[in-house]
């Protein structure tokens, strides 16, 4: 058994229920002193998805206003996103196969949590007699996954740093979008959500510290330069300051991304 091979099959599966299974066993590593024979890695354009939704580039995806129609859009979209981390989580057990230990469980936990976010929305959309998929959605989120590929180092700095710090940033304001709606079940999904996003965020943050200690680099000027190379603009406002200090980004991490033209060569 090797959870690396278990952890390509999910990621590769196509079928939603099946994926979420797949996820879920790996739970049965956690604990284990060893995760079992290394695994080919190859490189992965598309992780296994259902035929639906349509894939758009972002200026196509579906706009989203308040309408009946406009929130239901907003909902599929969330529920895209967390289908999306679950492969994102995936991906980071799979390819990067010379880590500590711990890194692994630390992993683990995110995809399976993330499956119980995608979960969770999934069955809300039914409940409004709707199903994943009904609607267009845009890749982005797996694209950063492939741009950073090579290197574990890239893909802690922008996936959990950037992309999933980002949605700590929006949260608020999207769970005031549907606290006065009749759709105030999404409140309680998306706090959910958000608590364990800390969590992953805060796990993302520690093994990028972590990769820059044990290479001996700066992590700021680093994150600097990666958002250059792969995002090639500073990253925008406003930031939720309070939930990127519990997810352990330092003082000097937040001075930098508020005023990042006053970071020192």
């Amino acid at each position: 058994m090797s959870l690396f091979k278990q952890a390509y099959d999910a990621l590769i599966c196509n079928d939603v229920d099946e994926k979420i299974s797949l996820t879920n066993k790996l739970i049965s590593y956690q604990g284990r002193k060893d995760m079992g024979p290394k695994f080919k890695i190859r490189k992965i354009p598309i992780p296994g998805r259902p035929l639906k939704p349509s894939l758009v580039n972002f200026n196509g995806a579906p706009k989203r206003d308040k309408s009946d129609i406009g929130m239901i859009k907003n909902i599929h979209a969330i529920c895209h996103i967390e289908f999306n981390a679950i492969n994102l989580a995936l991906d980071a057990i799979y390819r990067f196969q010379r880590m500590p230990i711990e890194y692994y469980y630390d992993w683990i936990k995110v995809a399976i949590e993330e499956s119980y976010h995608f979960t969770l929305l999934r069955k809300y959309l039914d409940s409004l007699e709707y199903q994943y998929g009904d609607f267009d959605a845009h890749n982005g989120l797996w694209q950063m996954t492939v741009d950073t590929d090579y290197d574990v180092l890239a893909r802690m700095a922008l996936v959990p740093r950037v992309l999933e710090a980002r949605g700590l940033d929006v949260t608020p304001s999207i769970r005031k979008k549907f606290s006065g709606s009749k759709y105030s079940k999404m409140v309680d999904i998306l706090d959910i959500i958000f608590e364990d996003e800390i969590g992953h965020v805060k796990i993302g943050n520690s093994w990028y510290q972590y990769l820059c200690k044990e290479r001996r680099i700066d992590p700021i000027k680093t994150f600097d330069q990666l958002i250059k190379k792969h995002i090639g603009t500073n990253l925008r406002g406003p930031f939720n300051i309070e939930a990127r200090l519990l997810s352990d980004f330092s003082q000097t991490e937040l001075d930098y991304l508020e005023h990042p033209e006053l970071l020192k060569d």
